[in-house]
């Protein structure tokens, strides 16, 4: 307060701020330009869209399909105030569907309709027109063919797990000149992505397709290969120049409740394995599912597709009636299984039964009767750690014939037994890490996936893989390496935007109906968008890419732009109403001296999470002080 005045708190741009405004691209862990490919489609360039989503990303069409979409969290839109037809202010907004639109352009120029190398020679072609926005794999490429780059000298790298993390490592070791060797111990390779996620959300055939890109590099995968049976670790690390552990958490956890130990209690991992692999399990009809995540969610939906079929092809129809209970600590709104998996199991007929915590699984005999649960009050105390407090006086039993655990997953590490002594554990199963290079305390031993950070998201683990493939470039040429990029901005003359963008609403992705999914365990759930619709969805990005820049040095502080703003996002202000301080001090004394009487003059503030790059206060100027810019970056790969 000054003089019975609140004053404002201001963040003052540095170098990195308009970058940093394009949040869908800085949310990714692998740093998609969202923006760009959503902001293609909107225009109807789709094969272009398709390799800036393919860029950075080895297995873009997998992550169309299923990725956690962390850069749909941190979208803009869904900040903004929503405008109605009338002009009003009805509701903040909601994210742009980032997540299907890199589905759809992956559909329409990706390995679902192009073979392997087709889609790689369209990726050299982009070599020359890469922006490094966007194009993390071109741009390795045009530094290559520059001499900035220097290859390694193919010596062979070994990789254990051909799971997200392991792929996506052996993709980028490929393009920097090394021979990877990928040893999978399933008959097929993708690791948790071919037997963990279920087929009504990834098509094994699409896995297959994804792989052969990778392949047609350069990359050997070796399947129904053990590493510590059909071949040691130490045998790896002597004849491979470095080695990266990727075998991923693929082990789900037990509970150690009375009565786990018997038939009919599975692990939800393992029920999704066997089923994926056509293996024999025996599953009853009365079924519950302990857990609460997306995991849990896979499980519960897989065993309701299996009772409804099996139910559907038996000549005489079985006794009795099928239930699938989905049981968690969690509140609805704690759930961590995304909002999406949540309503479709409703759909589906999941009996969900939140905030309960298990007991006991009862038997008699071998045979499972039910679980007994008591009401939980809390999961996590006032530090958001792991502290469940339950009421033992409320309980409830849930009859069924089988339980099925979804409370998480451990990794099976204990081939490292033979070779990998020297390898300092953080806790047992997990081995100490360089959160940085990802290097274990062994000399050229390094891990990805969910070894390097614990379970997590598929693009997180694909993150890994990428940075774990660097830390081996270094390791084996003793080269430094670095993507440097450089920012500029180009000033937009002819800046417009789509008739009436701002009151689009959210274009849902179209989904097969409830009894429709149920009818086989391999009908697709998500539909996909088709072309007009993803059009539309994709022309509701507000393309931060794109900013509105003041030139201080023009404006006459008319006020025009701050009444011509549809969302009020600028605001005309004295200077002496600003908190002082810091940053905000160097910059007024940079524009106007140390003079004191000058901070009677006004600034223009700006809300960056209500502008919606429209454009009106560039046309309003009088005096053209405002640009419409947009920010580029251009990459390139370094080495010393």
């Amino acid at each position: 307060m000054v003089s019975g005045r609140i004053q404002l708190k201001v963040d003052v741009p540095d170098d990195g701020y308009h970058r940093d405004l394009i949040s869908c691209q800085v949310a990714c862990p692998v740093h998609t330009d969202a923006r760009g490919y959503v902001r293609a489609i909107a225009e109807g360039r789709f094969e272009e869209a398709y390799l800036i989503a393919r860029g950075p990303n080895p297995l873009a069409s997998i992550c169309g399909r299923v990725c956690g979409a962390p850069c749909e969290v941190a979208c803009r839109r869904g900040r903004v105030p929503r405008v109605d037809d009338d002009g009003r202010f009805v509701a903040v907004d909601r994210p742009i569907s980032i997540r299907a639109l890199k589905r759809f352009v992956c559909e329409k120029a990706g390995p679902d309709v192009r073979p392997a190398e087709e889609v790689l020679a369209d990726v050299r072609s982009f070599v020359p027109q890469v922006s490094a926005d966007a194009d993390e794999m071109a741009a390795l490429l045009k530094s290559r063919l520059e001499g900035r780059f220097p290859l390694a000298d193919s010596q062979p790298v070994a990789i254990i797990g051909a799971g997200p993390a392991g792929l996506a490592a052996a993709h980028d070791l490929a393009l920097m000149g090394f021979r990877p060797v990928v040893f999978e111990a399933e008959a097929v390779p993708a690791g948790m992505l071919a037997w963990g996620v279920p087929a009504y959300r990834l098509p094994r055939d699409l896995i297959a397709r994804e792989i052969a890109v990778i392949e047609a590099l350069g990359v050997e995968i070796r399947c129904n290969t053990v590493v510590g049976q059909d071949v040691s670790f130490a045998d790896l690390r002597r004849e491979y120049a470095a080695v990266i552990v990727a075998v991923g958490a693929k082990s789900s956890r037990s509970v150690g409740l009375p009565g786990e130990q018997g038939p009919r209690v599975y692990g939800g991992v393992e029920l999704l394995r066997a089923i994926s692999l056509s293996e024999s399990l025996d599953i009853g009809r009365q079924v519950v599912v302990i857990g609460g995540g997306n995991v849990a969610y896979d499980v519960a939906r897989t065993v309701l597709r299996q009772i409804a079929y099996d139910a559907a092809r038996s000549a005489a129809r079985l006794p009795g009636t099928s239930e699938v209970h989905l049981a968690s600590l969690e509140t609805l709104e704690e759930m961590p299984a995304d909002t999406l998996e949540i309503l479709e199991g409703d759909e589906e007929g999941i009996k969900r039964w939140n905030g309960w915590g298990p007991v006991e699984i009862h038997r008699e005999g071998d045979r499972v009767t039910g679980v007994t649960f008591r009401r939980c009050l809390r999961v996590y105390d006032e530090n958001r750690r792991f502290a469940p407090q339950f009421d033992d006086n409320d309980r409830r039993r849930i009859s069924c014939d089988t339980v099925l655990l979804a409370v998480g997953q451990s990794p099976d590490t204990s081939f490292l037994e033979d070779g990998g002594t020297d390898i300092e554990p953080l806790r047992p199963g997990w081995p100490k890490t360089d959160p940085e290079t990802l290097r274990t305390t062994a000399k050229g031993v390094f891990v990805a996936g969910d070894l390097a950070h614990g379970t997590g998201l598929m693009i997180t683990a694909i993150a890994s893989g990428k940075q774990a493939a660097r830390s081996v470039y270094r390791h084996v040429t003793g080269r430094s390496i670095e993507m440097e990029s450089l920012t500029s901005h180009l000033v937009l003359d002819r800046y417009h935007r789509e008739l009436g963008y701002e009151a689009i609403r959210r274009v849902p992705v179209p989904v097969a109906k409830a009894k429709q999914r149920l009818s086989d365990p391999l009908q697709i759930v998500e539909l996909g968008y088709g072309r007009p619709g993803a059009m539309r969805e994709a022309s509701r990005c507000l393309d931060c890419g794109v900013t509105p820049v003041f030139d201080g040095r023009r404006c006459v502080l008319c006020g025009g732009c701050v009444d011509v703003c549809p969302t009020q996002c600028l605001k005309l202000i004295s200077l002496s109403a600003l908190e002082a301080g810091g940053d905000l001090d160097a910059a007024i004394s940079a524009e106007l001296g140390n003079d004191a009487d000058l901070l009677e003059n006004s600034a223009i503030l700006k809300d960056e999470d209500r502008c919606i790059r429209c454009a009106l206060c560039a046309h309003r100027c009088p005096v053209d002080a405002i640009t419409m810019e947009r920010v580029t970056c251009t990459t390139q790969w370094r080495t010393s």
